[in-house]
């Protein structure tokens, strides 16, 4: 037997142990994230039946407007900048939210007749939280999980790097770290209070399921100063839907049937 396929079996069977030990490599996830990181709801707890998040993309207009909602995302979630550091590694990109052109960003072109300065815009992305979210139903090992409020959320613990569901998400939200991702961050790493990740699993955004838990609104909303909404699509007096009712909105490939959570008004 040549080297190559014992090191896949071996992989093979140690995907297949982490399988069978679920329910015990649940447990041990629960326990670990109660402190850093918690998810535990807090009194301060905000609550919705489906969050949901509107991008008003006419109100960004310098480049430092993306660069402070990416900024405190990536800080307040200790996101490593591999891509810049010159050492053999500047192909590998771990983001949660970026920005890229309209025609990257709809390729299905179903809003064909907008206006040119629309299309010439950056958009900013991220994880769709999905309603029908193909991510979740690949995972072998519910590593990715979706909330009843709608959130798609991950445990890292669980995670066997199979990237299954990088290869169902159709908005490219996931990143996956190749290499020790711990190794890219600041000492101390610039938010404490969140776990960092290790190689070989799968991150991506939250929603900040961590910050609602403690009574605050999602990090890139605070640095947006007003141009990215967030609340309850199920509540007609929520400010998502109130901009949704008063302006003309579009989301990322809506023929895919995934119902995303992310909308943008154009």
């Amino acid at each position: 037997m040549n080297k190559n396929r014992r090191s896949f079996l071996k992989v093979a069977g140690l995907s297949v142990f982490a399988l069978s030990s679920g329910a015990t490599a649940f447990s041990g996830a629960a326990q670990a994230m109660v402190s850093p990181g918690t998810y535990e709801p807090g009194p301060k707890e905000l609550k919705a039946k489906r969050w949901a998040m509107v991008i008003d993309t006419r109100t960004f207009r310098t480049a430092d407007d993306y660069k402070a909602i990416i900024k405190a995302c990536h800080s307040v979630h200790n996101v490593p900048d591999i891509r810049s550091k010159a050492d053999g590694h500047e192909d590998q990109e771990i983001k949660w939210i970026w920005t890229d052109s309209y025609k990257h960003a709809f390729p299905d072109d179903l809003n064909e007749h907008l206006a040119d300065r629309v299309k010439k815009r950056p958009f900013p992305l991220l994880c769709n939280h999905c309603t029908n979210p193909p991510c979740v139903r690949v995972c072998p090992t519910q590593a990715t999980y979706q909330l009843p409020n709608g959130i798609v959320t991950m445990d890292y613990h669980r995670c066997i790097g199979c990237r299954f569901c990088m290869a169902g998400c159709p908005y490219g939200a996931r990143s996956f770290n190749f290499v020790d991702p711990r190794g890219y961050l600041s000492d101390p790493v610039p938010n404490p209070e969140y776990p960092t990740r290790m190689i070989g699993v799968v991150e991506k955004c939250t929603f900040c399921v961590e910050r609602l838990a403690k009574g605050l609104m999602p990090a890139c909303v605070e640095a947006s100063e007003g141009r990215i909404l967030f609340g309850d699509l199920n509540d007609p007096e929520s400010a998502v839907r109130k901009a949704l009712a008063e302006n003309y909105s579009i989301r990322r490939k809506p023929n895919l049937g995934t119902q995303p959570g992310v909308y943008y008004i154009v």
